[in-house]
């Protein structure tokens, strides 16, 4: 059996392609029947996500071309594209690739925890539709366990290495929960709408999301329950936010030192947390002059972020180690399960031996041949079948000299070797 990794990803195709080849949830349970059917492959799992396309399959002599063409064709995208853009990894190394992309190594941002809830979905749809076999269910098993453990044993996610996640994680230091804070979120681009959503997801209850245009700002704020502003209401709305992060486009400050200063001046000088990521520079740096203003910069996040990635790099090291290990372990059992099967099939075949000389053996003494002949004549061809494959894998190995399959053979069938006769 061939098992092959074979896909595209952010670091080799460009989005437009990755788009092309995506699969919906709803196309996976025919992708995985046509490709069985046009593959051959017996056991399969298809990865279907922004950053990446990839089949995982087992089969016999099954070929990257073969899985090339395949997806190709289901996508009616271009074969020669596809390959020029794609990675292929089989047996040991196909092992190791998918725990890596389980356990978030091989992201875009190093150590994400979605990726794992993705295979997992994947393996799921991939059982429901009758693909997966004892190879792959264990295969996926040990996946998820070693993710499992570089999730809790290292700290591959327990830093934040984008500027939106860096400035929650902030935040959190700061306000030791961020559930009963006033967030003000200026501006509605991707930046401002990642750390919407952290925020949404930290349980903040009281969000705000001010833009120069509400129906953008509402496109963010919507989702997650959030209310929205206009710029000019800003300055009417400041005094109640004890989080202000902007991230916008304007070439001139959106808050100024004195608008500041009256907003803590209104909140009794409560705290006020701002993060400016905008460059140019959406908050003055006079802001940071004030008392009871705790200002940061992208240049003081991105500090964070740098080495925050270095611990997630060292992490990441040793989550390698621990997929080294379980890849092990996988390949012990798949070889144990080879001897397994072997067995099986060298005791059906001496069985079947055994019953056809048997049977034969039965309808002669029917036929009033003499009993202690027809014991005779079975033992002498019983024999003769039994050792007749050992005989000739002997003869091989002394005519070729190899001894060391001649020891292997002469242990296998209980015999003395010659340097051993004297003990």
């Amino acid at each position: 059996m061939t098992l092959i990794a074979f896909g595209i990803n952010h670091k080799t195709a460009p989005v437009e392609l990755r788009e092309k080849v995506a699969f919906s949830p709803d196309a996976m349970v025919e992708a995985l029947k046509s490709l069985a059917l046009n593959t051959g492959a017996d056991e399969s799992v298809i990865v279907s996500t922004c950053n990446r396309t990839e089949i995982y399959a087992q089969a016999e002599n099954l070929t990257g071309a073969a899985l090339t063409k395949w997806l190709a064709e289901f996508h009616q995208a271009k074969a020669d594209e596809l390959g020029l853009n794609s990675y292929i990894y089989q047996q040991d190394d196909a092992i190791k690739h998918i725990m890596r992309v389980a356990c978030g190594l091989d992201s875009l941002i190093l150590g994400e925890p979605q990726i794992l809830g993705q295979v997992k979905q994947a393996f799921v749809s991939a059982k429901d539709s009758g693909v997966i076999k004892s190879d792959f269910e264990r295969l996926f098993q040990q996946t998820f366990s070693v993710a499992k453990r570089v999730r809790s044993e290292t700290d591959i996610g327990s830093n934040a290495v984008s500027v939106a996640y860096a400035s929650v994680q902030l935040a959190k230091h700061i306000f030791s929960s961020l559930k009963k804070s006033n967030v003000l979120l200026i501006g509605a681009g991707e930046t401002i709408e990642l750390v919407a959503k952290h925020m949404h997801e930290q349980g903040v209850e009281s969000l705000s999301v001010a833009n120069r245009t509400l129906a953008r700002a509402e496109a963010i704020a919507k989702p997650l329950g959030a209310s929205t502003l206009t710029l000019t209401q800003i300055p009417h709305h400041l005094k109640d936010a004890d989080i202000v992060i902007s991230s916008t486009a304007s070439q001139l400050p959106i808050l100024g030192k004195g608008l500041v200063e009256r907003a803590l001046k209104d909140r009794r000088h409560k705290p006020m947390f701002l993060v400016d990521l905008a460059v140019p520079r959406d908050i003055e740096a006079e802001v940071g002059e004030l008392d009871d203003a705790y200002l940061y910069t992208v240049d003081d996040l991105q500090q964070i972020v740098e080495k925050n990635l270095e611990s997630r790099q060292h992490a990441a090291l040793q989550a390698e180690q621990m997929i080294d290990q379980q890849a092990q372990q996988y390949l012990q059992w798949r070889q144990g399960q080879t001897s397994i099967d072997v067995l099986r099939d060298f005791r059906q075949q001496s069985e079947n031996q055994r019953d056809t000389l048997v049977a034969k053996a039965l309808n002669q003494l029917a036929d009033g041949k003499e009993a202690e002949q027809v014991i005779k004549e079975l033992a002498n061809k019983l024999t003769n079948s039994l050792i007749h494959a050992p005989t000739k894998a002997l003869k091989k190995a002394a005519m070729q000299q190899d001894n060391k399959n001649m020891s292997l053979l002469q242990d296998a069938l209980g015999l003395a070797r010659a340097n051993d006769s004297s003990k």
